[in-house]
């Protein structure tokens, strides 16, 4: 019997991280697929790889958190609470998936273990206190750090890297070609050496934050069956970033594009920002120790910097002195190659986008809802069940 929960468990596993890559590719490569620099195979491709890296070298340490600190005795981690666990985390991570939609991995996986220690009276409040205060911190930071940047650097940034998103583009600009049976990667040639550059600057943070995801949430989807000793680390890890890259090829296709293009029509100047601030962001979690809401961050990231963008204004002209009345720029239009972008207040109406696409509240209000529908529906499930069902 405990063979075959075990093997339930490990299956149960595999689905969480299957969900894990679909939520996770979109927030790491959404801005690079977004603005045309890569494809969605090759952002799989590179997710895989670097999910893997970051797993298991910094990975186990989360996983030991998780696995050994949040809960006051890791006896509530038998094969049966594990597959429950597991089964509300993948579950639930299915659901925002399926609605497109890329929930915090993090968020869910801490709220339904916690769930069993509230349940068990085995919780670690110290811990997920000190897990939560920084869930909220880093989403705000990471929201007013890219609105910031969006308002007030923006055009001065795109003019420096000179880079525009051709919204005619099919081909990417950033290609896997063979070579003799040897992978090579191919740059269009159309690109200048500054649009080269800040293209390999994109498809790079974008492999740095592949990395930190694999840090923190490789624990999400292994933890529960690590604590009950059955199964050694690296075999686990070798499991779950498997079913991560499954994930990164299959159901990530829907969150790349509502990360890359549904919220905000991310131009490669505004992919960099977000790759940047969001990054940094969860790699100072990681170095901290904390299980980092990666998807929150950097969501949080693009819709900070597409309001910042969203919200700059301008001096209406022929206003009387003393008397100038600002509109909304909407957003900034995409300054032309070599040209010196106008300064807060300088733009003329005409530099005023029509209809602008590069803040869209109506997606940024469902993304929002539902990364915390999720969470919810995991937690409040998990204890449901560990209270009432006398079976765990």
């Amino acid at each position: 019997m405990t063979e075959v929960l075990l093997l339930v468990g490990i299956l149960v596993a595999v689905f969480v991280g299957y969900n894990i890559g679909g939520a996770t590719t979109g927030p790491a490569f959404g801005p690079a697929v977004g603005a045309k620099v890569i494809t969605k195979l090759f952002a799989a491709a590179l997710m895989s790889v670097f999910f893997f890296l970051g797993a298991i070298t910094i990975g186990p340490q989360v996983v030991d958190t998780l696995g050994t600190e949040l809960v006051t005795d890791t006896a509530v981690f038998t094969m049966r609470s594990n597959v429950a666990v597991l089964f509300f985390i993948g579950g639930a991570l299915f659901l925002g998936n399926y609605a497109g939609v890329p929930a915090s991995t993090s968020m869910t996986a801490v709220g339904a273990i916690s769930a069993l220690g509230l349940a068990t009276g085995e919780l670690n409040w110290a811990i997920l206190g000190r897990i939560v205060a920084w869930w909220i911190v880093a989403p705000v930071v990471g929201f007013w750090v890219s609105g910031v940047i969006g308002r007030y650097f923006y055009p001065r940034l795109n003019a420096w890297i000179a880079i525009e998103q051709d919204p005619d583009r099919e081909d990417p600009m950033v290609t896997v070609t063979t070579n003799g049976g040897i992978p090579t990667i191919a740059t269009s040639d159309d690109l200048g050496r500054r649009k080269t550059i800040g293209a390999a600057v994109v498809v790079v943070i974008g492999c740095l934050m592949a990395f930190s995801s694999g840090t923190s949430n490789i624990a999400n989807a292994i933890a529960p069956i690590y604590g009950t000793g059955d199964v050694d680390m690296v075999t686990l890890i070798l499991i779950g970033s498997a079913a991560v890259a499954v994930g990164a090829f299959t159901i990530a296709r829907r969150t790349l594009d509502t990360l890359g293009n549904d919220i905000t029509n991310l131009p490669l100047t505004a992919a960099i920002v977000v790759a940047v601030v969001s990054s940094a962001i969860v790699i100072t979690l990681s170095w901290l120790g904390i299980p980092a809401s990666f998807v929150i961050i950097a969501t949080m990231s693009i819709v900070g910097l597409g309001w910042g963008r969203a919200t700059r204004t301008t001096t209406l002209p022929g206003a009387a002195r003393g008397e100038e009345t600002t509109v909304s720029v909407g957003s900034l239009t995409a300054e032309e190659e070599g040209e010196t972008p106008p300064e807060i207040g300088e733009e003329s109406v005409e530099d005023i986008p029509r209809g602008s696409d590069l803040f869209d509240p109506s997606t940024t209000a469902r993304v929002i809802l539902m990364q915390n529908v999720v969470p919810v529906v995991s937690t409040v499930g998990a204890f449901l069940t560990f209270r009432f069902v006398p079976l765990f």
